[in-house]
């Protein structure tokens, strides 16, 4: 089976897909928190314990590719995947064949999930197309027709800009973040969750407009990422939302590198 990690800043996602059928299935999948301070062992053990409680061995693990944009655990979770598992994991970092030309100024630059993200939706969907990924921050990918990347945009999260709020206005008590009842709130926590929503609908549906108008055209919308589903309810242009997106481009990533198989000899 090959294991697939996308490391977030926030979470972690876990996907183990089957390598004996094709197209490659999804068995499995986890979402768990980043945790930067941890040890190999402390890893190692949750990985395992983590497979056991659903029935599966590491020993499964034949493969294992890895999107980070968290650096500090890189080198953990290497060590981890070579002392648990038993094998060399492959990266997804400059060198890796991706099959998508990467018209920036500086392609390294590109985070390793909006490659991912990128990959897959445009293998997925065609083009062209633009990803907004819902995580720790926001981010704009742009697909063109033939497969190219050709820019995007940053935007704080929902979830950052929430806590820079609270954080800064002593007034003003934390609320859970999700869709309130009707725009005009009539206390405290409804204003806030007003603000928040649709505040952050306006960024999304502000930040697509303003892409299509410089594109010319309108291309399809896929949301992936924690709040996709949240966010896109209320959003004018999203089309799909795609939760495997990361764990799919990871996948596709895989098969790009991997090592034919030798051909069978004729006697």
């Amino acid at each position: 089976m090959l294991l697939a990690l996308d490391v977030g800043n926030t979470n972690t996602v876990l996907g183990l897909y089957q390598l004996d059928v094709e197209p490659l299935q999804l068995a499995a999948h986890w979402r768990v928190t980043t945790h930067r301070t941890q040890t190999v062992d402390e890893y190692g053990v949750f990985f395992v314990n983590l497979f056991e409680m659903h029935g599966m061995s590491p020993k499964q693990v034949t493969h294992i590719i890895i999107s980070s944009v968290v650096p500090p655990v890189e080198s953990t979770l290497r060590q981890m995947c070579e002392n648990y598992f038993h094998l060399e994991p492959l990266f997804v970092e400059p060198g890796i064949k991706t099959g998508m030309p990467v018209l920036v100024d500086n392609p390294t630059e590109l985070g390793a999930d909006r490659l991912c993200d990128s990959i897959a939706a445009f293998e997925k969907y065609g083009g062209p197309c633009i990803v907004v990924d819902f995580g720790t921050a926001t981010k704009f990918e742009v697909i063109s027709e033939r497969g190219e990347y050709l820019g995007g945009a940053i935007a704080p999260g929902l979830g950052l800009s929430a806590d820079a709020l609270f954080s800064r206005a002593a007034r003003l008590s934390r609320v859970d973040i999700k869709r309130p009842a009707k725009v005009i709130g009539t206390n405290t926590t409804g204003h806030l969750q007003s603000g928040l929503y649709y505040g952050y609908i306006g960024l999304v549906d502000g930040i697509l407009e303003r892409i299509f108008e410089e594109l010319g055209h309108k291309p399809r919308v896929i949301a992936t990422g924690g709040l996709a589903r949240m966010v896109a309810a209320d959003s004018r242009y999203i089309a799909e939302i795609d939760d495997m997106l990361t764990l799919d481009g990871l996948r596709i990533l895989f098969e790009r590198n991997r090592a034919p198989r030798p051909r069978s000899r004729t006697h």
